[in-house]
């Protein structure tokens, strides 16, 4: 069944409701955000959400200013929604490109560890550019995301000495797998300096036997 599908700006409040409701995560990002709300028949359906990433230096590697890229952070949808995410996501990033007519680049990432290779960037024809390996902490016999104990903890909060001598004494580092990471450029200059990045997409199979041996979150 076919529905309308308007996107706009979203509230703090309905940002949270979203993330804390359909995202893996469960919160929002910390970092200053751009909120797109997503609805559908007038219904409610989530949010897509851009941010400046959690390391300023996200841009380096293409010769950007932390003002010239930007992270794709939060898909945050309902499970039951029926536009494609990837629309979804094009939409956005017509209505970002118009809002910040700066930006070149939004940089994006499909983590293995919660089963994702980045198909709804393939559908959309976004460049990729590798894949980095992630780890996690068991403290307390939970699994638990660095930013999640930074957040927490502070500083201390993903150095294992000091999660052993203040938290848990069997605190321990973990590999979970591997980031893909995904990029879109917004002008054709951009275009043409990151297409030499451009790697075969991964595909689910691969994704999964690339995490095989390690721990899940």
């Amino acid at each position: 069944m076919s529905s309308h599908c308007r996107i706009e700006w979203a509230s703090h409040t309905a940002a949270d409701y979203a993330c804390k409701r359909w995202h893996y995560s469960r919160r929002l990002p910390v970092f200053g955000t751009v909120k797109f709300g997503v609805w559908e028949d007038e219904t409610f359906t989530g949010v897509v959400i851009f941010s400046r990433g959690a390391t300023p230096l996200i841009g380096s590697p293409y010769g950007l200013r932390r003002t010239q890229v930007c992270e794709l952070t939060r898909i945050a949808l309902r499970h039951d929604h029926r536009t494609a995410v990837s629309r979804i996501v094009a939409i956005c990033l017509r209505l970002l490109r118009k809002h910040a007519p700066g930006l070149r680049l939004v940089v994006s990432f499909a983590d293995e560890a919660q089963g994702h290779h980045g198909g709804i960037y393939q559908a959309g024809g976004w460049i990729y550019a590798g894949a980095s390996s992630t780890h996690a902490y068991e403290v307390n016999g939970i699994i638990e995301h660095p930013k999640t104990l930074h957040s927490r903890y502070g500083k201390g909060g993903q150095s294992i000495p000091w999660l052993q001598r203040h938290v848990d004494e069997n605190a321990r580092r973990i590999d979970v797998g591997k980031k893909h990471r995904y990029l879109m450029p917004l002008d054709d200059d951009m275009r043409r300096i990151v297409a030499n990045l451009s790697k075969p997409y991964p595909r689910p199979k691969q994704a999964m036997a690339d995490s095989i041996g390690t721990a899940a979150v």
